[in-house]
């Protein structure tokens, strides 16, 4: 039922944004995908980077024909993590396309039907999207011969430039994109800007920084790692999967504040688990 609801808004409510010249923001409010390519480039080549959930394939290959022209597809598609709501249209998408799926090897075996996700955990916040995600799908897809692991060396093919970090903690094989000439920073769930907990939140896109989505996450030490991680690299501009863009000095405050009171902001008060942690 919750996972329903879930699909019903983002259907309602699908919308894009040019962030830059090279980046299209595909927002189906209750999460965030990307297309990376620049239409006037002489190649007019492009990445989608996740997926969205079960119907929004539609949305995406209308966004991608009206910016790359009717009939056009990616080079590949790039996935942060399996989880339904990044993997909700992959198997659709690439096969109308016929492209390979790119993922960090540990992500494999949630997209080859070889590994389930563990359960959601509803305690960690009073939330209506955090009580609904016991409904949300945690089973394995398939994607077969088109899922291909990401190179170790950082590199993402088909995207020059670019590098994918490892920012494990929500998923065990969780990745970020930076793009160090610009410092662009494709944050997948490593970190959020809304409070994902909260529909209200959700729906109104109210800033807020946060760490990964409490109910999804399964180790909340990695997680703080992983957003010490990225502040790091010092971004220039961020595009989390959950919640609005955020760049310059306004991004640097946030993500300075996240990595001093992670486990104040981030860390649920009740969780099975938090024993890790």
């Amino acid at each position: 039922m919750g996972n329903k609801i879930i699909e019903a808004v983002s259907a309602v409510t699908s919308s894009s944004q040019l962030i830059i010249p090279d980046i299209l923001e595909l927002q189906f409010t209750i999460v965030n995908a990307c297309v990376v390519g620049d239409p006037e480039s002489k190649f007019n080549e492009w990445v989608l980077i996740d997926t969205g959930l079960e119907n929004s394939a539609e949305f995406i290959l209308k966004s991608t024909e009206k910016r790359f022209g009717t009939g056009s597809r990616p080079q590949a598609i790039v996935l942060t993590h399996g989880h339904f709501d990044h993997v909700g249209s992959v198997i659709r998408l690439a096969n109308f396309w016929d492209v390979p799926v790119y993922i960090h090897h540990l992500e494999i075996p949630y997209i080859t039907g070889k590994k389930d996700y563990p359960a959601s955990d509803t305690t960690v916040d009073g939330g209506i999207v955090a009580k609904m995600s016991a409904t949300y799908p945690r089973t394995s897809i398939n994607l077969g011969y088109r899922a291909i692991e990401l190179p170790p060396d950082g590199s993402i093919p088909c995207m020059p430039g670019w590098k994918w970090i490892h920012t494990p903690g929500h998923t065990e094989g969780h990745i970020s994109l930076f793009r160090e000439k610009d410092r662009v920073l494709i944050v997948g769930d490593a970190f959020c800007t809304i409070k994902q907990e909260s529909l209200l939140s959700v729906l109104t896109q109210k800033e807020q920084i946060s760490g990964p989505p409490k109910y999804l996450t399964m180790n909340w030490e990695e997680a703080e790692k992983s957003v010490k991680r990225l502040q790091e690299l010092k971004p220039l501009l961020a595009l989390p999967s959950h919640g609005k863009p955020l760049k310059g000095k306004e991004l640097a405050r946030h993500l300075e504040l996240l990595t001093q009171r992670f486990k104040d902001i981030s860390k649920p008060g009740n969780s099975r688990y938090v024993d890790k942690y």
